[in-house]
Parts: C-alpha cells; structure tokens; sequence
C-alpha cells in the first residue's frame, strides 16, 4: 500500500511514527495494520487513561471477561490478563517493522500500575513480571520519572528490559532519567546481558507544558506575557534535545558504552495532540521535526498531519539558545518554572491514578455482571 506523503516525510527526516493508542477493536478489525501501512506507523503507546477508554466502550472485552469471571479471576489479574494480551498481540503485528529496523522499531509500551509511582520497589517487581508475561522481545515497560522512578528505571535495564520512561516535563529531570538509563547498562553489561537487545526511549511530554505556562501567562495577562503564549512546550522540548545531544553524542560515557552494542535512548514527544484552538493542529509534530526522535500521537493528530502537516526539514537542531531565551523571559515575568514541573508530574500520575482506578471499577463490575449470568 501507499504512504501518506507527509508522514512518510517525517520517517525521511529521522522520526518514528508511534500511534498512542491500543484497543482490541484496533487490533482485530485491521485498523493497526492498516495504519502502519498507510501512515507510516513503527510503534504503539499505552498508557492507563488509553486502556481505560478501551475496556470501557463496546462489547469487544465481554467474551474474555466472562471467560475470567468463570474461572474466578479478580479485578486486577482481569486487567492484567486482558491488556497484556492486547500488547501481546499488537507486538506481533508490529514484529516486521522490529525486524526490519534492528529493534529500533517495531514497539509497543505497557505500563506498570501508576499506583506504585512512588516506590521504587514495586515498580521494579511489576516491571520484571510485565515483561516475562508479555514475553516479546519488542516490548518496552512504561516507567514514570519520578524521583522513585529513577532508581527503578536504572535496576529495570539492569535485568536487559527496555523500558519507555514516561511522564517527563524538565530537562533537569530529563538528565537523571538519561543518567539512569546508563546506569542500567553499565549494571546490565556486569550481568553479561546483550546491550544491543536493550533498547529505551524518554518520553518527554510537550501539550501539557503550554496549557500550564500558558494558564499563567493569562494570569499576568500583559502584553509581555500574552506574546509568550504557545512558545514554551515547543521550546522546552528542544531543550532536551540539546541535553540528548549532550549525553549520546558528546558525552565519553555513552560512547564506551557503544562497544558494548549500546544503543542510545531516543527522545519521544509525547502529549502531541494540540489542546488550544489558538494553535495549529500539527504544531507539537511539524515543530518538533529532527532525527534519532520519536513522535507519538493520538490518531486525530495523526490524521491532521496526514492532511495538511507541512514537514520542512529539521526544526529542532540548534534552536537551544533562542529555547532558553524564551525560558528567561517567562522568569522573568515571575513565573516559578520549577513549579510548573512539579505540577505537571503531580497532575499526570493523579491523571493516570484516576483512571486505572476508573478502570478497576469498571472491571469489578463486568466480573460481577457475569458471574450473575453464570
């Protein structure tokens, strides 16, 4: 089949197309696979608000739950069982575009309970039992970057997992997650695992940080701040571009670590779909073009870019001074940037916590159904 021009365009330039999102209906009607041969796609994220609209709407679950209740499973062994089949299978769709590209691609992310985001332990333990459940080696375990996360992150490569590390919003953060990243090799390599079958890409999430900067920037409401307005998110993630940059391109310890078969960890723009009407609906794609990168969107983002994205080379690259100028400008306003971060990491695990707790109801519920009918 034929390409969308434009996304095949982003793939020319060095991005991975991800879809982020997974459901079983996209799974069986076709539409995956129809999506990586139409627009480009190499990968697929998860995350627990996604499998909470999964599992939630239609009847494409009801079999399998039933078959569950039957057998006595509770709530949590549910939901584990079920999504883990789903990005089992999405795996194997996805096992050509592994193949083909050396395991760069060819992805799909699960990630471990959000409730465990604060202890780093447990996050370890779950992380481990995911990936033999699993059992793909085009799997990547979704791990937030907090401060527990950063040791689970290290101990998890450690063990020769790939991870997705996910929830990122600082540069600052950022280091410590790459950091840890080359922990866990260092510590994999001393174990005798094969650093070239460890993969791992940063998701450093972009929407978000314009609509808390922007909030603010409101706020103030002068004419200093309104000209800011909609800067930040892109000017934030280039930033940590320049920080990659850093760490895999500059940096001495990654290189030692390349004779090993080291593989760097890629940036992932996540949160790309726009969430202001006051901006281009492709922005957090078209403006966040350069290479070695991942950009993961919803599916109505996908489509915007298909249509009209105008993808016009790299325009990431070199963009780190005027980047942190605009960083200055917004302090200089009085705005705490510091804050933001904490903030925005704070938001999206209660986001995540919400809704695996949504989803444990919902579930609870579907058992309790079909026990009643067996």
């Amino acid at each position: 089949m034929t390409q969308n021009k434009n996304l095949a365009e982003l793939s020319t330039a060095g991005i991975s197309v991800w879809l982020d999102d997974l459901s079983r209906d996209r799974i069986r009607s076709g539409n995956l696979k129809d999506l990586i041969d139409t627009k480009s796609v190499v990968g697929v994220t998860t995350n627990p608000s996604i499998f909470q609209a999964a599992l939630s709407k239609g009847d494409a679950y009801n079999e399998q739950v039933t078959k569950l209740a039957g057998e006595g499973a509770d709530v949590e062994t549910t939901i584990r069982t079920v999504t883990t089949d789903d990005v089992r299978e999405a795996c194997d769709i996805l096992m050509p575009q592994y193949e083909a590209s050396a395991g760069v691609d060819g992805r799909v992310s699960i990630e471990v309970d959000p409730r465990m985001a604060h202890d780093a332990d447990k996050t370890y333990e779950q992380a481990v039992e995911l990936w033999k459940i699993v059992d793909r080696p085009n799997l990547l375990i979704k791990i937030p970057a907090t401060e527990a996360g950063i040791p689970a992150i290290a101990k998890v490569i450690g063990e020769g997992i790939s991870v997705n590390v996910t929830l990122i919003f600082s540069v600052e953060r950022y280091e410590l997650v790459m950091n840890a990243y080359l922990d866990g090799l260092e510590k994999a390599r001393a174990a005798g695992h094969d650093l070239d079958k460890i993969h791992s890409v940063a998701s450093f999430f972009v929407s978000r940080v314009d609509s808390e900067i922007d909030s603010r920037l409101d706020a103030i409401g002068t004419p200093d701040a309104e000209a800011l307005k909609g800067k930040a998110a892109l000017a934030n993630a280039r930033l940590a571009y320049v920080a990659y940059q850093q760490i895999f391109e500059v940096a001495p310890r990654f290189r030692e670590l390349v004779g090993s078969g080291a593989r760097p960890q890629r940036p992932l723009w996540a949160s790309t779909g726009v969430k202001s009407d006051a901006y281009p609906d492709t922005m957090y794609v078209t403006e966040l073009v350069s290479p070695n990168t991942v950009n993961t969107m919803p599916e109505k983002t996908m489509d915007a870019v298909a249509d009209h994205g105008e993808i016009v080379g790299d325009t990431v690259s070199g963009k780190g001074p005027e980047s942190q100028e605009i960083f200055d400008r917004i302090s200089a306003l009085g705005i705490d940037i510091s804050d933001v971060f904490v903030t925005l990491e704070n938001e999206g695990v209660q986001k995540f916590e919400a809704a695996w707790n949504e989803l444990l109801e919902a579930t609870g519920e579907q058992l309790r159904q079909a026990g009643q009918k067996s």
